[in-house]
């Protein structure tokens, strides 16, 4: 029988938030989605957009890219899109990394990251967050060979919530090469509030080596429209949009985004209450004895080590089950859902004496 390639064959699995099956419908804080649906105006856009399902989208997704590049004030050329933030990382690693390169990157940080490494053919470079469960850049420094191409940061970090610091994330870009691609992963920047944070869209002009990437999966609500971007220099963007899939964004999902950016403040209204309830969240997650670490994403992270799978199954055991997103060994990442699904999550969830 025909084989695949080595890399591809020995591809960690993906592990998605749970979904539910027969029995109650859960409450689902698994996958960092939002917890509302589409405003009246987007939804509107998608059912307009959907019109035509017999004709193919526009392939360059040209009013798109004039829309992101006007909302980062940018020009087109410096904007790529694709189909997901994760789609857009894909198009990157093919574009800059291969056969005998290294991509560097925080672990624990987002699973889809050593999967997409080891696809483009690159050897993933592991480096371990600190005691803080943030990233360690001056390790991440010290790992960089002659063999590096890129290298990832993830702003606020998924799955464990701190952001990266403006002034560190300077230092480390002033002693990254400037032949080495670095992807700065702003998959929850909307939700960050810690004003030290760095803002990747402020770095552009003074690092041309420099990607920031974002999505409208989380904090816009389209996590099933399938819509991201990366923006940076015109010229390190190029090799990226040479090659994005055709016709890889659908005419829906180009409408979604384009209607959610023009309602972009009523968008931003429902993420201040999400991160009011994540700061009460993780007050009270504290204040049952977690060891939860500062968070600026949709989320919050419990260190819960070897007891990670008996907190997840105490809650999934709930008569109205309460779904989260597991890390086998690590802990256990829990979406700041409604504040009355937030209700539930802390009515249930043991402290971790209790397990």
């Amino acid at each position: 029988m025909p084989q695949p390639r080595p890399q591809v064959a020995a591809l960690p699995a993906y592990v998605p938030g749970a979904r539910g099956g027969d029995g109650p419908t859960p409450i689902k804080l698994s996958s960092n989605e939002s917890p509302y649906g589409p405003l009246p105006s987007v939804l509107a856009a998608i059912e307009a957009g959907a019109a035509a399902p017999h004709r193919y989208p526009d392939m360059t997704a040209q009013a798109l890219h004039a829309r992101l590049a006007q909302a980062c004030s940018v020009m087109p050329d410096a904007v790529v899109a694709g189909a997901g933030s994760v789609a857009v990382l894909a198009h990157i690693l093919q574009a800059y990394a291969g056969a005998g390169d290294e991509v560097v990157f925080a672990w624990r940080s987002f699973e889809a990251y050593p999967i997409l490494v080891a696809i483009a053919g690159a050897d993933a470079v592991r480096v371990p967050l600190d005691a803080s469960a943030r990233h360690d850049l001056a390790a991440m420094r010290a790992a960089i060979t002659d063999r590096t191409t890129v290298m990832l940061v993830c702003s606020p970090n998924n799955p464990t919530g701190p952001a990266v610091h403006a002034d560190e994330f300077a230092a480390f870009m002033d002693a990254v090469p400037p032949h080495i691609v670095v992807v700065l992963d702003e998959a929850y920047g909307e939700y960050s509030r810690d004003p030290l944070a760095v803002r990747g869209a402020d770095l552009l002009a003074e690092y041309p080596n420099l990607l920031v990437l974002r999505t409208f999966s989380k904090a816009y609500g389209l996590a099933g429209m399938r819509v991201g971007y990366a923006i940076g220099a015109p010229q390190l963007v190029a090799p990226v949009r040479a090659v994005v899939t055709p016709f890889s964004i659908t005419e829906p999902s180009q409408s979604a985004a384009i209607a959610s950016l023009d309602a972009v403040d009523e968008l931003l209204e429902r993420v201040r209450v999400t991160v009011t309830e994540r700061e009460r969240v993780l007050a009270a997650v504290r204040a049952l004895g977690w060891d939860a670490p500062d968070s600026d994403g949709n989320f919050v992270w419990l260190p819960a080590g070897e007891n990670t799978a008996m907190v997840v199954a105490a809650l999934a055991a709930l008569p109205t089950p309460i779904l989260v997103r597991p890390f086998a060994g690590e802990g256990v990442r829990i979406t700041i859902g409604t504040p009355q699904e937030n209700d539930a999550l802390l009515a249930a969830l043991p402290g971790p004496a209790e397990d």
